[in-house]
C-alpha cells in the first residue's frame, strides 16, 4: 500500500496472531454484534447489514451489497460507506482472538469505484499482535471473491476493558446491552470502534 503510516507496521517483537479455542469455527457466520450497529445490525434500517464469517486462522470473510442510500457520487458508493464497511469486517476479527478492541487507526486506498447494486465480497485478517495492539488488513473485491480489487485497508486495533464504552457510552443503550440474556450477544455488543 502506497504512503502506509509507519503505526501500521509491527514492530519487530510482535508475535503470529492466535485464534482463540473458542471462537467460531471456520464457515460459522458471525452475525451481529450489536442491533443497532450501522456496519452489521440487522435493526439499522440504512446500515451496511455487512454479513461476516469465521474462517481459518485469524481471518473472516464478509458481503455488504451498496444500495442506493449508500450512494456519494450519483451510482456510486460513497467512499465513508466503504471505509465503514473496511472497518467492521476488520473489527469483525477481535472475535475469533475473542477480545474486545478499538480502532486506532484505519489507512484505506481506493482502487476502483464500487457501483450501486454491487456486492463487495470483503477478506480480512490479523497479521499480528504486540501487547494490546492488533494489526490487521483487508480487501474487498468487486464481481466475486476473485475479482478486481476495489479499496482496501490495513488498521490498528487496540484492546480495551468493557470499561471503555461503559464510561463513555450513552447509559440508555449500555443498560440495555449489559442486561441481554445472551452472554454472547452481551459480550459482543462491545466489539465497536471509539
Amino acid at each position: 500500500m502506497s504512503g502506509t503510516s509507519t503505526v501500521l507496521t509491527p514492530p519487530a517483537d510482535a508475535i503470529a496472531p492466535v485464534r482463540h479455542p473458542d471462537a467460531p469455527a471456520p464457515g460459522e457466520p458471525l452475525g451481529s454484534h450489536y442491533a443497532h450497529c450501522f456496519g452489521c445490525g440487522e435493526e439499522q434500517p440504512h446500515g451496511l447489514h455487512l454479513a461476516a464469517r469465521a474462517q481459518d486462522g485469524v481471518r473472516v470473510t464478509a458481503e455488504f451489497t451498496v444500495r442506493p442510500v449508500h450512494q456519494g457520487a450519483p451510482g456510486l458508493a460513497h467512499g465513508g460507506v466503504l471505509a465503514t464497511a473496511l472497518d467492521e469486517t476488520l473489527g469483525s476479527l477481535n472475535w475469533l482472538l475473542r477480545v474486545i478492541a478499538v480502532t486506532g487507526r484505519l489507512e484505506t486506498d481506493y482502487l476502483l469505484p464500487v457501483p450501486v447494486d454491487t456486492v463487495l465480497h470483503l477478506d480480512a485478517e490479523v497479521v499480528a499482535v504486540a501487547g494490546r495492539k492488533i494489526y490487521s488488513r483487508v480487501s474487498g473485491r468487486i464481481g466475486g471473491p476473485d475479482g478486481p480489487e476495489a479499496v482496501r485497508a490495513r488498521a490498528l486495533f487496540i484492546e480495551v476493558k468493557v470499561d471503555h464504552f461503559i464510561d463513555n457510552g450513552r447509559p440508555e443503550e449500555i443498560r440495555a446491552a449489559m442486561s441481554d440474556p445472551d452472554a454472547r450477544r452481551r459480550t459482543r455488543a462491545f466489539e465497536v470502534n471509539p
